[in-house]
């Protein structure tokens, strides 16, 4: 067996649930390496082979008269992810529990970006950054907040390079949860800084996202985490399910199709592999048609080691040490990295990474051409985006979406910008400067 991505968690020690708990459709925890089923609990590693767990559902038949009823509900239901409720691991009244309510986010049709890249297929950036903390995190947080809800924890805590530390915060603030979410020591001061506004603790850890992501498995199992529920760690399954909305929404608003091709930042790899598993799943259901599609991922080159693997045609991810300014994605020994390899092979994708140069320049670009201000890491996949099309790899005459999963407004130190000219305010010093229209 192949061991994948747990060497930095260890195993938690809580027992699964034995009592009824409602979390919708999910019906079991089932382990991606051997198969072997759990109990709903706050577990993430499997007690046989020590392999990733994740959500099993019961999930509708994929008939033509269940896909309509299915489409009509979900297209009748509320503005953001509990639209999704029927395929998710959450009780049927979400909607109605408070919660920061994300999704639903804006599928922009990137036309100006498309002409400067040469795409003719159609382009779209799906922008992640219009979600309640900027970022995709909330979509993740809030399935976890609904899993911490139903085995009783009453702490939120969560390892963070920046962005899930405040989608914790604000989730805890808002379900009425206490908060402990630790980063490590040297993230971005905007990011700190709406991590610690809701008045949960924030704990800066000396090291890299891999030493924090170490303690908190170490304090997982010390009493002193009683009762905590870590929503990357021991609530890891259900909080990994928030990525499939993502994947439910681009193919809802390209009016019920799959994508062609979908590029998708790496930083555990979780989002990716849940992209695919959205995918899958509405292809099961009859939501949308069957055909191919292929998914690529997109590292920083200061961490980039599932980008290595893949062109060096390796299956094991070797754990490199993070030095870019794309903070968000600095994670050197990303969990789901070997089933990111996998789905890219699948698929007839590629994992490619930029330098921090190219990550700088992709966010002007971005901004220039769409108005959309992207984080680092939105710099990442349009870098890699026009990197996959120089080299051959990314069609562009085929449907193409872009993930921007947060707000540059959180990664201000990345892009030196200001006024084009500091002038008197008279008309003359403005001729002077050159800037009339004209």
């Amino acid at each position: 067996m192949r061991r994948k991505g747990l060497a930095s968690m260890a195993v938690q020690s809580v027992e699964p649930s034995t009592t009824s708990v409602d979390l919708g459709p999910a019906v079991a925890l089932s382990c991606r390496e051997c198969g072997e089923r759990f109990g709903l609990g706050p577990i993430f590693a499997c007690a046989l082979c020590f392999g990733p767990l994740e959500v099993a559902y019961d999930l509708p038949a994929g008939g033509p008269r269940q896909a309509a009823d299915l489409r009509k509900r979900i297209e009748d239901g509320p503005a953001n992810i509990w639209r999704y409720a029927p395929l998710l691991p959450v009780p049927a009244d979400v909607a109605d529990k408070p919660n920061l309510n994300p999704g639903l986010t804006k599928l922009v049709k990137a036309g100006n970006l498309a002409r400067e890249l040469g795409v003719t297929g159609g382009l779209y950036v799906k922008d992640d950054s219009g979600n309640p903390t900027h970022s995709f995190k909330d979509r993740v947080v809030a399935i976890a907040v609904e899993a911490a809800r139903a085995f009783g924890f009453t702490t939120l805590s969560c390892s963070s390079t920046g962005n899930l530390a405040g989608a914790v915060g604000a989730a805890a603030a808002r379900a009425g949860f206490k908060s402990c979410v630790f980063i490590p020591h040297d993230l971005e001061a905007g990011k700190v800084v709406m991590a610690a506004v809701y008045g949960g603790d924030l704990v800066g850890i000396e090291g890299t996202y891999d030493d924090v992501n170490r303690f908190c498995s170490e304090l997982i199992g010390d009493p002193l985490g009683e009762g905590w529920g870590f929503v990357n760690v021991n609530l890891r399954p259900y909080y990994g399910e928030g990525s499939k909305t993502l994947a439910y929404e681009i193919c809802e608003q390209l009016g019920w199709r799959l994508p062609d091709q979908i590029v998708v930042p790496i930083a555990s790899g979780s989002q990716l592999t849940k992209i695919d598993k959205g995918l899958k799943e509405l292809v099961a259901l009859g939501l949308v048609e069957d055909r191919p599609y292929k998914i690529f991922g997109a590292q920083a080159e200061g961490c980039s080691p599932v980008s290595r693997a893949f062109k060096d045609g390796h299956d094991v991810v070797r754990p490199v040490k993070p030095d870019t300014i794309a903070k968000s994605l600095a994670i050197g020994n990303p969990a789901d990295g070997p089933y990111v390899l996998d789905i890219a092979r699948r698929t007839g994708g590629a994992v490619e990474d930029v330098t921090d140069e190219q990550i700088v320049d992709a966010i002007r670009l971005l901004a220039r051409t769409e108005g959309i201000f992207a984080e680092t890491a939105g710099g990442v996949t349009v870098g890699v985006t026009r990197k996959l099309i120089e080299s051959g790899l990314l069609d562009p005459s085929l449907t193409t979406v872009v993930l921007n999963t947060g707000d540059g407004l959180k990664t201000l130190d990345a892009v030196a910008a200001g006024p084009t000219a500091t002038i008197r305010p008279s008309l003359e010093a403005f001729r002077a400067a050159g800037l009339a229209a004209g």
